[in-house]
């Protein structure tokens, strides 16, 4: 006899999507202000790494708030500029490939986002990182959230806010050199890519020579 097919849904099937919880634990603690914050760019072969710091307004937070990669570009161009125009408080810091290269990636991408922390218009009382690492020399307490921005809406918003902004970043560099197509790929490692790098070579202060195929 065959079993019957189970009508609750499977685990893998349930997508989580970010609340405020965190941020109110945060309220409740006397920890308010409290900042999302996230990165863009770890993967690619070129351009910076760009971190925002969020603090959202409880009482209008913006909807569709999502982890940045689940989201289309029309959707994060929309929510950026929602973020933009509702949160109490963002700021964006950015660290360069020639300082990827001189240190590493996840120095990098920890230090983008303590700058982008005290660049903020108030002073944090707490923060919440996305990842699994807090970044050093912070002003205030922080929680670092491994995929924070799915659970998350103050680290969603700083994904959102930080993916549109390198994305920018990274077209402009393909507007003024368009051997690599740099406003396609942002900087990862497509076919293209790596076709323009072995025909050009490293775009100066552009590509992370650190990384593969440079130094390989």
């Amino acid at each position: 006899m065959a079993r019957p097919r189970s009508d609750s849904p499977l685990l893998f099937e349930i997508v989580e999507k970010p609340d405020f919880s965190f941020e109110r634990k945060a309220i409740a603690a006397g920890q308010w202000p409290c900042a999302g914050l996230d990165e863009a760019g770890r993967g690619p072969l070129a351009g910076p790494v760009v971190a925002a710091a969020v603090v959202l307004d409880p009482d209008n937070i913006p909807d569709g708030l999502d982890d940045s990669k689940r989201l289309t570009a029309q959707q994060r161009e929309a929510l950026f500029d929602e973020v933009l125009k509702k949160a109490l408080g963002v700021a964006v810091a950015s660290v360069s490939a020639d300082t990827i290269d001189r240190t590493d990636i996840r120095k990098a991408s920890l230090e983008a986002m303590r700058r982008a922390l005290a660049g903020l218009p108030m002073a944090a009382r707490s923060a919440l990182a996305d990842g699994r690492d807090v970044p050093p020399g912070l002003a205030c307490t922080c929680r670092a959230l491994v995929k924070g921005d799915q659970r998350s809406q103050s680290i969603a918003a700083a994904s959102i806010v930080a993916k549109v902004t390198r994305d920018r970043m990274m077209s402009a560099c393909g507007a003024n050199d368009n051997r690599y197509g740099f406003e396609i790929h942002m900087g990862y490692a497509t076919a293209r890519h790596r076709a323009a790098i072995v025909e050009h070579g490293a775009a100066l202060r552009i590509h992370r020579v650190s990384f593969a195929p440079f130094k390989d």
